[in-house]
């Protein structure tokens, strides 16, 4: 049989079997019980869960359900049991009633005789037949048994024209499980965490469960700050500098004061006034520069203007008020924030 289970035949348990089922998947449910589900993952890891997929054939009431791998939890005292489905498994649905729709239930099911009562040892994929009604509901899973699929059968729903609409009609409702420790891959799940600390990936957000509930996850706040680095050039020397960055950001403020001559910016009713011909003051220090050129409001105290912060750390004053003069040992002011 292809699908196959661990610690359950009441005959034997094979070498392949205990090669093929996975008894490691442990997100604890309680100190001895794990969390049923699907191993997640794919071939060519596009997916978070390709066991257990379930795939229609168009114009047919027949489907397909895809090898995997899953841990079925019983009561406490039952434990665990380990299946794994080998090969490619065809399932085959009910006609549909001649008067109302149904929904049906695919599942992951165990018997087990010692429990149930049922005169079987082993693992089964199945269809748990729906009620028809006007307004059909999901039908109950079985006790040990995973849901995998809810598939929607119209009224008069047979092979042909009228087949179930197995591009619309299933929906998926599987779960998975990991290994402890494991970051568990959930979307609809509202399931409450194991322990304070685990996390998961609810929909493509890193989750942490905090005791009472799943919040988004957030690093820890890594700051880093310097003092040293900045230089100054030409008719500039450094008089102050600090730089703080965080999660890809930085800002800063440089303090530098003019030396050897005054500047003064272009006047009023020239061609350009306020223009101070992109006067090179200093340098940032690398690792604290921006990804693109970024620009910051500068002042003196006396007057204000502009400068253009370079992807090489360059810093350089662009504007200044019309007429203004900077003059000797003033202080020019530079702050800006921006992505590194």
């Amino acid at each position: 049989m292809p699908v196959r289970s661990g610690w359950l035949s009441p005959d034997s348990q094979t070498r392949e079997d205990t090669r093929l089922v996975s008894f490691g998947a442990l997100t604890p449910t309680s100190t001895v019980a794990t969390r049923s589900g699907i191993l997640p993952g794919s071939p060519d890891g596009q997916w978070r869960i390709s066991g257990f997929t379930l795939t229609g054939a168009a114009g047919t009431m027949t489907a397909t359900v895809s090898p995997g791998r899953a841990v079925v939890q019983g009561t406490d005292a039952q434990g665990a049991y380990p299946v794994a489905l080998t090969e490619y498994l065809p399932l085959t649905f009910a006609a549909g009633d001649a008067q109302y729709g149904r929904v049906d239930l695919v599942v992951l099911r165990v018997y087990d005789d010692t429990y149930d009562g049922s005169g079987r040892a082993e693992a089964a994929v199945e269809i748990v037949q729906g009620t028809p009604a006007a307004t059909a509901v999901v039908p109950a899973a079985p006790a040990l048994a995973i849901p995998l699929y809810q598939v929607t059968v119209p009224k008069g729903a047979s092979a042909g024209p009228t087949a179930i609409d197995w591009s619309a009609g299933i929906t998926g409702v599987r779960t998975a499980t990991v290994g402890l420790g494991g970051i568990l891959p959930v979307t609809s799940d509202t399931s409450n965490g194991a322990y304070p600390g685990q996390y998961r990936d609810a929909g493509g957000v890193l989750q942490r469960w905090s005791g009472t509930a799943w919040a988004d996850y957030q690093p820890p706040l890594v700051v880093e700050t310097t003092t040293t680095g900045a230089t100054a050039t030409g008719s500039w020397t450094l008089a102050s500098f600090a730089a703080r960055r965080t999660r890809g950001v930085c800002s800063f403020t440089l303090s530098f004061s003019r030396t050897t001559s005054s500047l003064t910016a272009t006047a009023a009713g020239t061609t350009n006034p306020g223009n101070v011909a992109d006067e090179l003051m200093g340098t940032l220090p690398s690792g604290w520069r921006p990804a693109v050129d970024s620009y910051a409001v500068v002042t003196d105290g006396y007057a204000s203007g502009a400068a253009r912060i370079a992807t090489d750390g360059s810093v350089y004053l662009i504007a200044w008020a019309t007429s203004g003069v900077i003059q000797v040992g003033n202080n020019v002011r530079v702050s800006t924030c921006f992505v590194l």
